[in-house]
């Protein structure tokens, strides 16, 4: 609302005249001990000795001298975290300055004749006596009302319980550089006006906060605390992965000091996405959490073990092959590993292997067997077979390591071991020869200092050479883990495809190419942890996984057991799901997945990247598609452009590329359906263009224009999108139907697609009216 339009203008300006004054007091404060603070650090730093008696001559002095340089230690910490607190307290100091709030409720707690003005920003701000809230934290529990309720009867919860009362105002502000922009008296959703301001924008190539455009929707993901599993179905574009980091920053805050940002991790579609998100929680003054990739989890247990596929490389495959005996032999088998039928039957394997089955490679050493793997074989299934199998595992190791003892002892008098003493570095035998001495000290018979110095050598020449393969045995990499899984594919499942002897031949060969299909990534990685142990995260208590629609049954299984102790926020969106599995597997965010007393799953179907007009195409691509909510925020209608030949459609692209920048938007994409065609692109428009070719190696999100696969485009907005070539050809799969979807969501202001000859039919599914089609004849 314009300043004329608005009564209390001039009394809302000169508050945040006032809050402003206050924020330039306390950073003068803070500066000063700042400054203190890093001066004592310094001093203490260059002068951490002189104030430590140091006396190493007795017991009681070793102890004294530990202690004082322990209490040292202690004092340069302590000095240190203060500094870096002060200089948080800084950061959150100049933000608010900034925009020092962005909205005010007045609340009368029912028995409360006065009530109060609550102003709500980024962080909390006490007056200098610190007696009173001059604004509060977006995240304390009185701030909810804010997103939940209109004016009237509103009620918030705090760790006492409930707290009723009335809700007199609710206003909005716009404040740029300490100066009111904009004031808004609204009702129950954020004004759209606000919105409209927020959304308009070029995109960033930082998703960014949206604490100040939070829906009643969002603040309840934002800060459930009830089920261990929260599943949150949104469409594209609703802000679920920014309600969800968000929600992070809501939890280091209610739970401070129990919760640490490390104990809370967030997988994500890929290492780009990471970056595109990087910058949200140090936005609000929090630490990030950790993020990963699943497969940067799969690259730490296997890229030494074996050429596996990625994720990426199967989709690659699906989308380009020819639709053969071959393509369907593999869909099947993909569909069928990914199932939870493939995990019962993999645990049915595991009984088995209690009894009988199990295979282990030979203990060798120079050529040596140590223990043969018959041995080993017969030592494992002699132990009792109630000892579950990493137990067994366990007391296995030392059986093993014992054996090795006893040949590494005989090893010593062998004549390489001679021969390696002779080449030993004059460094490597004075270290030995020091040792000897300092074994001996004090021994008055020394006519065999050399028999002995030898023996010692010989010892510590056999121990270097044997301490790989120790650590090789403690790993359990004498458990042949290959040979395990390929004995799976001889069992026969009653519930397998009709081709499975076909799919288990076509995976053994594979296996023995020392090749892993990604659809037996998550599998083998099952198999071994029952085997050997699992590898658990016990620290994290959060974990978040965006883009959960991808992510298959068996997967979902094996997350859970990886994160034992963690409550789970999963957020997806079935119209986005894209790999092989989703055709006939439930989905993780499908109820049925989850045990439904530690569930809640909450929906999302306002969409509010795109404008208006790109939504009402969009939404009738997918089923369902009519139940999404467009923001009313206007734009231009999406353009689909046909074109009958190659010259004529490069051109066409060259066109809007051209129309696109000259608009000054900071992000275009180019999308494309695989990495091959978004290579041709690239090599056909670098010459003409400034433009970047992203492929899944590409960790950082960056301005300018791009030419992207689709399936990497997932969770990243930019403000113009165009589809390279949106023809039958490319996209009429069903299985193409979500990743078409997909790319053209991506979109926040335009929409183009160009068709290199007939329409996809996801296109001419769409209600004409919601785009403009043109035809350009050939040349």
């Amino acid at each position: 609302m314009s300043k004329e339009k608005h009564e209390d203008w001039q009394l809302e300006q000169q508050r945040v005249d006032k809050v402003v004054e206050e924020i330039d007091q306390k950073q003068e404060t803070l500066q000063n001990k700042i400054g203190g603070v890093k001066g004592e650090v310094i001093d203490l730093r260059e002068n951490f000795f002189e104030d430590i008696t140091v006396n190493m001559d007795e017991p009681d002095d070793v102890l004294e001298t530990h202690n004082s340089i322990r209490q040292q230690a202690e004092l340069l910490g302590e000095r240190e975290r203060s500094h870096r607190h002060f200089y948080d307290q800084l950061k959150t100091l100049k933000r608010l300055k900034n925009s020092p709030y962005f909205g005010r409720i007045d609340f009368h707690e029912d028995g409360d004749k006065e009530g109060q003005a609550v102003y709500i920003g980024l962080a909390s701000l006490m007056d200098q006596e610190e007696e009173h809230f001059l604004i509060y934290d977006w995240r304390a529990p009185i701030s909810s009302l804010y997103y939940d309720y209109s004016p009237g009867r509103a009620a918030y919860m705090t760790p006492e319980g409930e707290v009723e009362g009335d809700m007199t105002l609710k206003r909005q502000f716009i404040i740029r550089n300490s100066e009111l922009k904009g004031v808004f008296d609204t009702g129950v959703t954020i004004w759209d006006d606000l919105l409209q301001e927020v959304l308009g924008g070029n995109v960033s190539t930082r998703m960014k906060s949206i604490v100040s455009t939070i829906q009643k929707e969002q603040n309840e993901i934002i800060r459930y605390n009830k089920k261990r599993y929260l599943l949150v179905q949104g469409v594209a574009g609703s802000g679920k992965t920014s309600a969800a980091l968000q929600r992070v920053a809501y939890l280091l805050y209610r739970y401070r000091g129990s919760i640490q940002a490390d104990q809370i991790m967030l997988f994500s579609p890929n290492p780009m996405f990471n970056s595109y998100v990087a910058n949200v929680l140090p936005e609000l003054g929090e630490d990030n959490m950790q993020q990963t990739t699943f497969l940067e989890y799969i690259d730490k247990r296997l890229s030494d073990r074996f050429d596996y596929e990625d994720v990426y490389s199967q989709l690659e495959y699906l989308l380009t092959s020819k639709k053969d005996e071959a393509y369907t032999l593999r869909f099947n088998g993909i569909q069928y590993k990914a199932s939870l039928s493939f995990k019962a039957l993999v645990d049915n394997y595991l009984k088995d292997l209690t009894k009988a089955g199990m295979v282990f490679r030979n203990i060798k050493f120079k050529g040596k067997t140590i223990v043969a793997k018959e041995e080993i074989r017969d030592y494992f299934y002699s132990l009792d077979d109630a000892i579950s199998t990493p137990n067994a595992m366990e007391m296995l190791v030392s059986w093993i390591l014992q054996q090795v003892k006893a040949f590494e002892k005989k090893e010593r008098t062998k004549g390489w071991v001679e021969e390696e003493i002779q080449h030993l570095s004059k460094e490597d035998y004075l270290k030995i020869h020091h040792q000897t001495q300092a074994g001996y000290r004090g021994n008055e018979d020394t006519f065999d200092d050399h028999i002995r110095e030898q023996r010692i050598l010989s010892k510590a020449v056999v121990q270097k050479y044997m301490k790989p393969l120790k650590r090789k045995i403690q790993q359990l990499q004498f458990v042949h883990m290959e040979e395990i899984y390929k004995n799976v594919f001889q069992y026969h499942p009653s519930d397998a495809p009709a081709d499975w002897a076909a799919i288990a031949e076509d995976t053994i060969q594979a296996l023995e190419e020392k090749k892993l299909y990604h659809e037996d990534v998550t599998p083998f990685l099952y198999l071994e942890d029952q085997i050997k142990g699992v590898h658990v995260y016990t620290n994290i208590r959060y974990l978040f996984i965006d883009e959960a629609q991808d992510y298959s049954p068996f997967q979902f299984a094996f997350l859970k057991q990886l994160f034992p102790y963690s409550r789970m926020t999963i957020l997806g969106d079935y119209n986005q799901a894209i790999n092989a599995h989703n055709v006939t597997t439930p989905n993780p965010l499908s109820e049925d997945m989850h045990n439904q007393e530690e569930m809640e799953k909450l929906t999302l179907l306002r969409s509010y990247r795109s404008t208006k007009p790109i939504v009402e195409f969009t939404k009738h691509i997918v089923a369902g598609g009519e139940d999404i909510e467009p923001f009313n925020r206007d734009g231009i209608s999406p353009t689909v452009t046909r074109v009958q030949d190659a010259a004529t459609h490069m051109e066409t692209i060259e066109q809007h590329i051209q129309a696109m920048q000259n608009k000054e938007y900071e992000t275009i994409a180019i999308i494309c359906k695989t990495a091959n065609e978004s290579r041709h692109a690239y090599d056909a428009l670098k010459h003409d263009f400034d433009v970047k070719l992203m492929d899944k190696d590409h960790y950082t999100f960056e301005k300018g224009l791009m030419i992207i696969p689709a399936y990497l485009a997932k969770g990243i907005e930019f403000d113009a999108v165009l589809l390279f070539n949106a023809s039958k050809e490319q996209y009429s799969e069903e299985l193409e139907r979500n990743l078409f979807y997909t790319a053209c969501t991506r979109a926040m202001h335009e929409l183009h697609l160009v068709s290199f000859g007939e329409y996809s039919p996801f296109i001419t599914a769409a209600n004409h009216n919601t785009y403009e089609a043109i035809t350009i004849p050939s040349k």
